[in-house]
């Protein structure tokens, strides 16, 4: 029976959407400072995409569950056409060809893949069985729906989200009941690989993978960025310098201080404890969505929140990781913080097919849906 609107309002996970909406204000604070004490040229918009966002996270949140898991394979087709499209028309910016230009909006298919390809992952696994999921046969079109977009993606080059969408996909098959000595096999192959892989690489991501085991070889080119991070970040110290009073930030030192190492930004104005905090708050929103993902009675829904859960676990991981140069550099932004307009709907589109899951919690979703 469909849920009446006051309903799904009621139902709605109001501190979860609070949480949300609190880690995209310190967004548009750091790019206020950022942009030197103006909501010129990263705040404004940034708020504005946030208010937009927030108001589709709603909406999606709406939309009755089953309507998603019906069309999922649909979007999740619309999405790989984008992915194939920015191999035809997209538009070139520093070196990768990423984007669609839309003349008001600058489209990132690859975001969008993030979420379609965990839709399309539910949806293949709902109706499988342990038995089913042992099989060979049976994960080979899961491995294939992963696969074929994070080629395209690779092929912009994207090597971060390419593999941000092979680690969400990774997961869900281990979600789903994939035995781990298939993944240890799995990763004996990567690992012998690593010499073609390597071969393979693009001539930048081969300098970050150097620069990141050795920074000060070339401390004014490849290993600036990542200097200059650990500087800032340092500098910081417990509480911070001061809201627009960061040095590495505030007199240009660090790079794109905007989007990848935002972080390194607010660590420096606000110190250890703010960045604390920060990372608290991004704490209470994973433990909430595997909260959902644990009361959902189906298998589509506990697969899709806990997608979502993992993916933005990963990628404020790997975003600090990054930024404190435990990894590499690999262009990871840290969600609803950095400046990026489909990166912060994609989150945000993320979180309201969440909160549609949790509204619609105990609404059953046959094995073997008929007309699905």
């Amino acid at each position: 029976m469909e849920l009446r609107l006051s309903e799904k309002l009621l139902g709605m996970h109001w501190p979860l959407v609070a949480l949300i909406v609190v880690i995209g204000l310190v967004g548009y604070i750091v790019l206020y400072s950022a942009g030197g004490g103006s909501h010129e040229p990263w705040a404004a918009r940034h708020g504005l995409r946030l208010a937009f966002g927030t108001l589709l996270m709603l909406g999606i949140a709406l939309i009755d569950v089953r309507l998603l898991f019906r069309h999922a394979y649909t979007i999740y087709g619309i999405c790989l056409s984008l992915l194939i499209a920015v191999e035809i028309m997209g538009s070139l910016s520093k070196g990768a060809q990423r984007w669609i230009d839309l003349g008001f909006f600058q489209l990132q298919p690859s975001e969008l893949m993030k979420i379609a390809l965990a839709l399309a992952l539910a949806r293949y696994f709902h109706p499988s069985y342990l038995d089913e999921v042992k099989s060979p046969s049976h994960l080979l079109p899961a491995i294939l729906l992963a696969a074929v977009p994070a080629a395209l993606v690779l092929k912009q080059p994207d090597l971060g989200t390419a593999v941000m969408l092979l680690a969400v996909a990774v997961a869900m098959l281990f979600l789903a009941g994939v035995r781990l000595w298939k993944f240890a096999l799995a990763i004996a192959a990567v690992g012998g690989a690593l010499p073609i892989i390597w071969s393979q690489l693009h001539d930048y991501q081969r300098e970050r993978v150097l620069t990141f085991m050795e920074p000060e070889r070339d401390p004014l080119g490849a290993g600036y960025h990542i200097i200059q991070s650990k500087i800032a970040l340092g500098s910081g110290g417990l509480w911070g310098k001061g809201l627009l009073n960061g040095t590495q930030a505030q007199l240009s030192f660090l790079p794109e201080k905007q989007t990848d190492f935002a972080f390194t930004m607010l660590a420096e104005e606000t110190g250890l404890v703010g960045a604390l905090v920060v990372l608290g708050l991004c704490l209470s929103v994973i433990l909430l969505v595997i909260s959902v993902a644990l009361r959902s009675v189906h298998q589509f829904g506990r697969l899709l929140a806990m997608a979502i859960a993992i993916n933005f676990f990963l990628y404020v991981i790997i975003n600090v990781a990054m930024v404190t140069g435990l990894i590499p550099v690999v262009g990871v932004p840290l969600p609803l913080i950095s400046y990026g307009g489909t990166a912060m709907l994609t989150t945000l589109m993320g979180f309201g097919l969440v909160l549609c899951i949790d509204v619609h919690r105990y609404t059953q979703i046959p094995r073997f849906p008929t007309g699905g």
